[in-house]
């Protein structure tokens, strides 16, 4: 036996919780990838990492992002 081995382990609650159908509330709010005041303003508002760029398509837009600067997802945030 190993310290490892022992069953004090976290065990988890059960499934993951699910949002009501209907919900407008936004999971990825909670994502250190998106950029709030852009996302509650109704835009996508995705980070792209590498270049800090945020999409300012509207939220859940289908297809790729449209990633512009700071100063420009500043402007649509309100």
């Amino acid at each position: 036996m190993n310290q490892f081995d022992d069953d004090s382990k976290p065990v988890a609650d059960g499934p993951p919780s699910v949002l009501p159908a209907g919900s407008t509330e936004r999971p990825d709010l909670r994502s250190f990838h998106v950029r709030e005041d852009v996302a509650l303003a109704g835009h996508c508002g995705n980070v792209h990492l590498a270049t800090g760029r945020t999409c300012i398509l509207p939220e859940r837009h289908p297809g790729s992002c449209d990633f512009v600067g700071p100063e420009d997802a500043s402007a649509v945030a309100g």
